[in-house]
């Protein structure tokens, strides 16, 4: 089951809760951000202020109940980018918080703290004759031949900085959300998609930005490892049998030598050369 269905219900406040939460997230300025509970009909993700996602136990069915006001554009955006993913986690998929792009029919992924540029690869790639499949819910499937990358919604995120520097004048622009400055833009002829699934080939774990130069280097299975579960979306906490699963997934993953640490300085004028070493790299590796 990879289908997640989806009803909106009316707009009301946030209800006060006694239980105690699953989880609590912040945001990078240490502000409120997702709180998750177990409830009755399965799991409630709360964005404070904004929206609640009622999730059914195995994640097959979303109930939206946003807060008055808050624009549609905010709900759908919360939906595909986080509410979904974790409705799917319940379903045993993999899901990454990372971006991925398609290069010579197959895919590699970039994972990383926020901040740190996954977006803007994307774009960068994306901007410059490459596809890009996803900004951040990076769904891994496993075959019986090969790990693929589902796409994903077709839309980036920027920070103004990055828009000036990969956006070309035109391209499409969506509804800004509630919660965050960042322009969204839809794919067109400057951002070009990719619609299909493509074959895992490389995943990049992105540094801090304090490298000199560009760098790449390998990435052990178990450093691997760590650095995944870390960005997984996981929402049964409560659940040993899907922790144990999705601990499994990322073991099984983690034995390929496809993973690579990448850090360059975070300057825009020098993302051309980074976009060249990491084709280079990819070239060379697959020889």
């Amino acid at each position: 089951m990879t289908r997640v269905n989806y009803a909106k219900a009316r707009a009301r406040a946030q209800p006060q809760l006694s239980a105690q939460p699953l989880l609590e997230t912040t945001l990078p300025g240490g502000e409120p951000w997702a709180v998750f509970y177990r409830r009755n009909f399965g799991y409630l993700v709360r964005f404070v202020d904004l929206v609640d996602f009622e999730i059914s136990p195995g994640g097959t069915e979303i109930t939206v109940r946003a807060v008055p006001g808050v624009s549609t554009e905010t709900v759908d955006h919360l939906y595909k980018n986080q509410a979904s993913p974790l409705a799917l986690s319940l379903q045993k998929k993999l899901v990454l918080h990372g971006s991925a792009v398609e290069i010579s029919d197959g895919a590699i992924a970039f994972i990383g703290e926020t901040g740190r540029g996954k977006s803007t690869l994307a774009a960068s790639f994306s901007s410059n004759g490459f596809r890009f499949l996803t900004d951040d819910g990076l769904r891994i499937d496993k075959t019986e031949k090969q790990y693929i990358v589902q796409p994903s919604h077709p839309s980036l995120r920027l920070w103004n900085d990055s828009r000036e520097a990969t956006a070309h004048a035109g391209s499409l622009t969506a509804p800004a959300t509630a919660y965050s400055s960042k322009l969204r833009f839809l794919a067109d002829e400057h951002f070009l998609f990719c619609a299909e699934s493509r074959a895992l080939q490389r995943i990049y774990f992105l540094g801090d930005g304090a490298s000199n130069s560009i760098s790449i280097a390998a990435v052990s299975g178990q450093a691997a490892f760590i650095e995944m579960r870390r960005h997984c979306f996981l929402l049964g906490l409560d659940q040993p049998e899907l922790l144990a699963h999705n601990f499994q997934q990322l073991a099984e993953l983690s034995r390929l030598p496809i993973f690579f640490s990448l850090d360059y300085p975070r300057r825009y004028d020098i993302l051309e050369q980074v976009r060249e070493a990491i084709v280079n790299h990819l070239n060379t590796s697959l020889q």
